[in-house]
């Protein structure tokens, strides 16, 4: 797709009409195979427009098209950011950049049509309408913190801040609940549904996971309303600082100056609703009669929904502090190059790499990449570590990620046993693996952590429903138990965990 746009070096009032005929010509032509190769020109007119400062009525019209290619080109472009491991190549960050460029070039012709609506309010055309401005602005910027937390990379600075501010500009001129025309939803509704992506511990997501969520909170967004009651602790409450570049706070963790009278939010309505979903899913309820995104009947998705309703029903205290280290270790991801770690020992062929312990708690360790390919690792993949002080391989879930660059990395890992067997699991009456034998990892009781040994495989592959199992141990010799599954621990998008314990009675 053609960078090319008018040529400002010719007469002002002939460029002008060039100009802007040039633009529309390249609006009415079709869009690009590639939506990433629209970017850039999209960009560029965006640039010129200033420039050309059309009349009003046709602005509005150049500014209406290019916001509606550019929403479609991002849309298109968005499903392609969904690879889950990490470190993002350099070619999808290049694309990210390049998006973030566009949906700020849109936010400052936004901000300027803002202002200039502020001079001269009341405009007929409803493209020019405030409240359709504001939304809009609130939309680039909201797109702008979905795409960082699909990255897993730190939000562009100034975002959060940009969109408390634009929100509090609804408020200020008292639109924040109308529904601008040609979208169908409430400012508020957007705003909120922007607030709780955050809340939900983004970085603790795989992309996948975050747009599933992004979807959901689209739909629900409704369920929140404004809190006044600072002291509730027990509820999932939420207050926001207009002025900080920053998202939402919740009360539990960290408590507004005693001079502040911030924006509070509460999701108690949403927190219920979260419940009934669940219950509805785990009883089979198709997503459908559910309206939830299609995402939610999948193991990962209704994992994503328990994980969330926890968090917002935990204390969310930190129950161990943290100690700085700066201790090496090294490290290795996936239940398969795991399972080939405890089978085989150090004779195993598994990809390590190299990693920094940041700082170090009884529940785990912060991690910093050093050097050495990281393989398929995602959030909520089991991984395992071996330090210089010991010869035990300690396994564990990465629980988030954050990579500024390709070249940076760091992540959280919960450790959930100091070592693990591996084992084969068979579902002998499964009609749909029978006599299928599934790698998988046993990992033992811990007292006065966990009375029951934990169950690790791929998600997906264990039949939940029926409760039965034989595990098959290869080591030195073949020995083989009858296990039960007794609860569901967690479902990430690599991983299930189960509880387990011996079989009374047998097959």
């Amino acid at each position: 797709m053609s960078e090319t746009v008018f040529n400002p070096g010719a007469d002002e009032g002939t460029t002008s009409q060039s100009g802007i005929r040039f633009m529309l010509q390249w609006l009415e032509s079709p869009p690009a195979e590639n939506p990433a190769e629209e970017l850039p020109s999209l960009r560029l007119h965006l640039r010129a427009l200033r420039d050309l400062a059309p009349p009003p009525l046709q602005r509005a019209t150049l500014v209406d098209s290019l916001y509606q290619r550019s929403f479609n080109a991002i849309a298109s472009i968005i499903p392609s950011l969904t690879h889950p491991v990490l470190p993002v190549t350099g070619k999808a960050r290049r694309t990210v950049r390049n998006v973030f460029e566009l949906l700020q070039a849109l936010g400052d012709e936004l901000l300027s049509i803002q202002q200039i609506v502020d001079h001269k309010p009341g405009s007929d055309d409803p493209r020019d309408s405030l409240e359709l401005v504001l939304w809009r602005s609130l939309q680039t910027l909201y797109h702008q913190l979905m795409i960082s937390h699909m990255v897993a990379s730190p939000s562009p600075p100034g975002v959060w801040q940009q969109l408390h501010q634009t929100f509090a500009k609804a408020q200020s001129c008292q639109v924040q609940d109308n529904v601008p025309p040609g979208v169908s939803t409430r400012i508020r509704h957007l705003y909120h549904a922007a607030v709780l992506l955050g809340c939900a511990q983004p970085a603790s997501l795989t992309a996948r996971e975050v747009m599933f969520l992004a979807a959901y909170f689209q739909r629900f967004a409704d369920q929140v309303e404004e809190s006044t009651v600072a002291s509730d602790v027990d509820s999932a409450i939420f207050w926001i600082d207009p002025k900080s570049d920053v998202p939402a706070f919740a009360y539990r963790h960290h408590s507004p100056p005693v001079n502040m009278a911030p924006y509070s939010i509460s999701c108690a309505r949403l927190q219920t609703l979260l419940n009934e979903q669940i219950a509805a899913l785990e009883s089979s309820t198709p997503v459908q009669q559910l309206n939830l995104p299609a995402f939610a009947g999948k193991p990962a998705g209704l994992g994503v929904l328990r994980r969330l309703a926890a968090r917002w029903a935990g204390s969310g205290k930190r129950r161990f502090p943290r100690r700085k280290q700066d201790e090496r270790t090294v490290l290795t991801a996936g239940i398969e190059g795991l399972w080939n770690l405890y089978q085989a020992g150090d004779g195993a062929e598994v990809l390590l790499s190299n990693w920094m312990i940041t700082n170090e708690s009884p529940d785990g360790y912060a991690l910093m990449h050093l050097t050495g390919k990281t393989g398929m690792l995602s959030v909520g993949d089991i991984a395992a570590v071996r330090s210089s002080k010991t010869n035990d391989w300690q396994i564990g879930v990465v629980r988030w990620a954050i990579s500024a660059n390709p070249e940076h990395l760091e992540l959280g890992l919960q450790i959930l046993a100091p070592t693990a067997m591996a084992a084969k699991a068979v579902q002998p009456s499964a009609a749909s693996q029978a006599g299928e034998h599934l790698p998988v990892l046993v990992l033992p009781a811990l007292p006065r952590v966990r009375a029951r040994q934990l169950l690790i495989a791929a998600v997906g592959t264990i039949d939940k429903e029926r409760k039965k199992a034989l595990l098959i141990v290869e080591k030195h010799n073949v020995a083989i138990r009858e296990i039960k599954l007794t609860a569901i621990d967690e479902q990430t998008s690599s991983v299930e965990i189960l509880s387990i314990a011996p079989e009374d009675n047998p097959f």
